[in-house]
């Protein structure tokens, strides 16, 4: 093949993006230019967790979260601030936003006008797949069925009105961060997908001959480990279970229709605060498996930076992690060549054994009743919680090696790390009091009576059985904001709290004599008996929004193991509730599990309630990506231990605790 035709028939690069945002609208507008003249050639918008749980930064359960995992996007205004500058006519945008997917979509569309655009060009996704919140990152705010209604409303609205727009990616990327492995993952996404088009066919908003163009617009969004094999041959069984389903279930006979097509952010959950250097090459090798393979090539790739697990990443990291996917594309030969893996025995074997058991796992949910019956039966967090814990196990006991935390773990020391504070970025604390402020300056300068209007509309919108896209549009025109568009759905719908899967997780690791737990064990009895309780209480609680629950379930799941009594009542928890149950409980330990970098402003409420109360004898530890110097004022304001993702033996932690609660107690340790 001459160089010419190399040119002619090379395949064309996937959108590169970043998962940004932070602190405000016009920062996180700054960063967005800065990097697409970078040469990043989509935006993927990080939300913080107040905008994605639906609530306004001055809500109490907003505290501490405003701006700090992602841009806080409360109405309108903000929504003109974050595009400023950035014609959405001309801009593939992902959003990462699940509950409130409706809300974000109906503000950019309304940019989008005011830009002058013509809103059947835009481009972009929505995430949207609230199956996955229940299970593994804790954003949902409605119950299954509602939060079904949305999904459906909103694609049927999206195929009509805004037809290159992706309404859903159905997200299986959080379900490995939770524990999956590449069968559940395949097997709990497509399920999810199956009930949503289930949902959106049965409405009868879409007319049969445009099934296919419903089909078209499904969207997906995967993980990918560092066992890059196994996960180039999970995309390929992924594409091929998504041929026939669409195929035999919905009847869709256009090839280009049937296209699993698909965007990846590579594995955070194995990117270690040890020796993170190693995250490099981490990176690559995970980027690797979904872009080696022609036939199962991500369309959108965005990469972590090396240092997420020690904090924010900085523009520099970030950029570091767009130039990893330009050499690739750019200086390699990768996108010259077919599908290089077409024929290998080896691969297809692989393939065909995910693709039989993935298809078993599908069958057993559709037996079950399908994926919403068995997100409200307990069992797939319950799954997912047993998968995660087996895989803690591995690592634990030396069989699953991770270099640098539990081989290899001599180091030079690190250049990069060497002034932590200056190696992540951290989000000004005041930047949370300016927020609050602008809120109420718009609240103070809309037309209120609209504004009102347009709430009764939606409220009566979601009691009817109208699609809600039309009403969400007005309340967006109207000056709404993100509180109060959720809050008037909440009043029609009500909440909803998943369950936790810790009760029904089978045991992981076995108490056998001689072994690190049963030395626990024996020591919680011990120490239960020296306090004259049956049994040694731990509450595990999750203060604030941050729905990342994966930490506390081992946590609680491995107490249980060791002979806690463990009080834990999920996610999304003021302080205020902690305290109360954990006097209620009467516990020896108060556990708290924050990643969204909120522990600055929510374990010195907790500290300070604990005192009010009376209880300032029992032991606070908390765990979570903290920053050393942020460890050290924790520890300074009265915490007992603080615990980071370097501490990976769970069974020692479990150790620890008692050791902390017999000091509390003035037992010999």
């Amino acid at each position: 093949m001459t160089t010419e035709q190399k040119k002619r028939d090379r395949d064309r690069p996937w959108l590169m993006r970043t998962y940004a945002g932070h602190s405000t609208a016009e920062a996180s507008n700054a960063l967005y230019r800065r990097n697409l003249e970078k040469g990043q050639t989509g935006l993927s918008v990080a939300f913080d967790l107040p905008t994605q749980t639906g609530y306004d930064p001055d809500h109490v359960l907003a505290l501490g979260e405003v701006g700090r995992v992602g841009v806080p996007v409360s109405h309108l205004g903000d929504m003109r601030r974050l595009f400023q500058d950035i014609p959405l006519e001309r801009m593939n945008t992902s959003m990462t936003i699940n509950a409130t997917a409706m809300w974000m979509l109906a503000l950019l569309q309304v940019v989008a006008e005011e830009q002058g655009a013509d809103i059947t060009t835009l481009q972009g996704t929505t995430q949207n797949d609230i199956v996955k919140e229940y299970l593994s990152r804790g954003t949902h705010v409605f119950p299954p069925g509602p939060s079904l209604r949305l999904t459906t409303d909103m694609i049927t609205y999206a195929v009509n009105h805004i037809p290159k727009w992706n309404p859903i990616n159905i997200c299986s990327y959080h379900l490995q961060e939770a524990g999956a492995t590449p069968v559940q993952e395949i097997a709990y996404a497509m399920s999810t997908a199956i009930a949503v088009l289930d949902a959106v066919f049965a409405s009868g908003q879409i007319p049969r001959e445009r099934h296919g163009d419903v089909v078209a617009r499904i969207s997906f969004f995967v993980n990918a480990g560092v066992r890059f094999v196994e996960e180039m041959c999970k995309m390929r069984a992924f594409g091929r279970i998504w041929d026939t389903v669409t195929r035999e279930r919905y009847g869709v006979q256009d090839p280009k229709q049937r296209r699993f097509r698909y965007g990846v952010q590579v594995n955070s959950l194995g990117l270690t605060e040890a020796q993170p250097e190693n995250n490099v090459q981490r990176i690559v090798l995970e980027m690797l498996a979904v872009t080696l393979s022609k036939d199962a090539r991500a369309r959108a790739v965005q990469l972590p930076a090396w240092n997420e697990a020690l904090g924010l990443p900085r523009p520099w990291d970030q950029q570091w992690s767009l130039r990893i996917q330009q050499v690739l594309a750019h200086e390699s030969d990768l996108l010259e060549y077919d599908d290089i893996f077409a024929g290998s025995h080896v691969i297809e074997a692989k393939v065909a054994e995910l693709v039989e058991q993935a298809t078993a796992e599908m069958a057993h949910i559709a037996e079950l009743g399908g994926v919403m019956d068995a997100v409200e039966s307990g069992y797939l967090k319950s799954q997912l919680v047993a998968a995660h814990a087996e895989r803690r196990a591995r690592i634990e006991s030396g069989e699953e090696k991770i270099v640098g935390v539990n081989v290899y773990e001599s180091t030079e020391p690190n250049p990069l790390t060497a002034d932590l504070d200056r190696a992540i970025m951290t989000v000004d604390p005041a930047g949370e009091a300016r927020v609050v402020a602008a809120l109420h300056d718009w609240r103070i300068a809309r037309d209120q009576p609209r504004t009102d209007k347009a709430l009764a509309e939606l409220r009566a919108a979601a009691v009817g059985a109208e699609n809600l896209m039309p009403a969400t549009l007005e309340c967006a025109r109207a000056g709404v904001t993100t509180g109060e568009w959720s809050s008037a759905l909440r009043d029609v719908f009500g909440e909803f709290r998943a369950p936790t899967g810790v009760s029904s997780a089978p045991v992981a690791v076995t108490a056998d004599a001689g072994g690190e737990l049963a030395d626990v064990r024996r020591k919680v009895a011990r120490t239960a008996a020296e306090l004259g309780d049956g049994r040694l209480r731990l509450l595990v609680g999750k203060p604030g929004l941050d729905g990342h629950s994966n930490g506390a379930e081992q946590i609680a799941v491995r107490a249980r193991d060791a002979g806690f009594e463990v009080v834990y009542q999920g996610i999304r928890l003021t302080p205020e509730q902690i305290v109360s149950a954990a006097v209620a409980e009467d516990v020896h330990c108060v556990g708290l599990s924050i990643l969204s970098g909120s522990h600055a402003a929510l374990v010195p409420d907790v500290l300070a309630r604990l005192r009010r109360a009376g209880v300032d004898d029992v032991p606070v530890v908390v765990g979570g990506i903290i920053p050393a110097a942020d460890a050290e004022e924790l520890r300074a304001a009265g915490v007992a231990a603080v615990f980071t993702p370097k501490d990976f033996g769970i069974t020692v932690i479990i150790g620890r605790i008692v050791d902390e609660i017999r000091r509390a107690n003035k037992l010999e340790v």
